[in-house]
């Protein structure tokens, strides 16, 4: 037992608590073989839609090396984002993760802050953290951590905080100590592939991304969406989180404690009226900081038309 490992590995871990978030795991940064065949024979069902990106940098994804050179461990850190907040119960939705400012911009600064303190306190460090924005599979390293276990709507489940968070992934040249990862407890439930209404989820752990209304309401770039969709979206306009929010999982979520994620009265307070009548001046001034200008006005605005019909 290598008792200075554990101690390091210990004191990242309590700086990871410091810094906000929180959970932190450890895995070894070694290749991603068995999800490398699975993301290959999901590509070639185009289960990614019209997200050309997924197939670029494929070496990148599977290969931890390939994103920093001598890597040794991936930092794995969760950050809540549940909220019982809701928005007026006419107003069409917007999925719980994107209520308040961008969590690029919130964690990769955190980030960047947890790699400075490995440099100060540990000792010197070379890494690159990511967060939802480059090609890292953060799913597939949060399975191999322990942070959870993959659910049959292919988010990662942890039995003491459901699915409510955020994934960051600090990959290091630092050797830390590995945790191991957790089994699976979906067992025989079925309620996130019931209640999907678009049948995106096409057998358990398998997602067609291409059927998901956050696919349709966020990525999806043509100026129509598909009309065999249509009365199928369940009034959501930016994103989805029915299969969340039926997860019996998550009824240990709790509110999270980040105040950049808190949304704006104004938003919570807007009716159907309001959103059928956004102008361009008012989606600037709700989504300026937010992850839903990601969508655009015209794309959030081709949204709310589609739920009108």
């Amino acid at each position: 037992m290598d008792l200075k490992l554990i101690s390091r590995t210990q004191h990242v871990k309590q700086m990871a608590t410091s810094l906000g978030f929180d959970d932190c795991r450890i895995a070894e940064a070694t290749k991603l073989d068995t999800e490398a065949k699975f993301l290959e024979t999901w590509l070639k069902k185009e289960y990614h839609g019209k997200m050309a990106y997924m197939e670029n940098h494929f070496d990148l994804r599977t290969d931890p090396t390939k994103l920093v050179p001598g890597a040794k461990s991936v930092i794995v850190l969760t950050k809540n984002y549940f909220t019982s907040e809701e928005q007026d119960q006419t107003a069409p939705k917007i999925a719980k993760y994107a209520y308040g400012e961008d969590y690029h911009n919130v964690i990769r600064s955190q980030l960047n802050a947890f790699l400075e303190l490995l440099n100060d306190q540990i000792g010197e460090c070379h890494g690159r953290g990511f967060v939802d924005s480059a090609p890292v599979l953060e799913k597939a390293w949060a399975r191999r951590s322990g942070i959870g276990w993959m659910g049959k709507h292919t988010n990662v489940l942890s039995k003491q905080k459901g699915s409510f968070f955020f994934l960051a992934v600090l990959i290091v040249d630092m050797k830390l100590s590995a945790d191991d990862p957790v089994t699976d407890h979906c067992g025989d439930c079925t309620a996130c592939i019931d209640a999907c209404p678009t049948d995106a989820i096409v057998e358990p752990y398998l997602l067609d991304a291409s059927k998901c209304i956050s696919y349709f309401t966020i990525e999806l770039k043509d100026q129509q969406l598909p009309s065999e969709f249509q009365g199928k979206f369940n009034d959501w306009m930016f994103g989805c989180d029915i299969c969340q929010d039926v997860c019996p999982w998550n009824r240990f979520s709790e509110q999270h404690s980040e105040s950049k994620f808190d949304p704006k009265d104004e938003l919570l307070k807007m009716d159907r009226d309001d959103w059928n009548q956004l102008s361009q001046e008012k989606f600037s001034e709700l989504f300026g900081k937010s992850a839903v200008k990601r969508t655009k006005y015209g794309g959030l605005e081709r949204n709310i038309k589609f739920l009108n019909f």
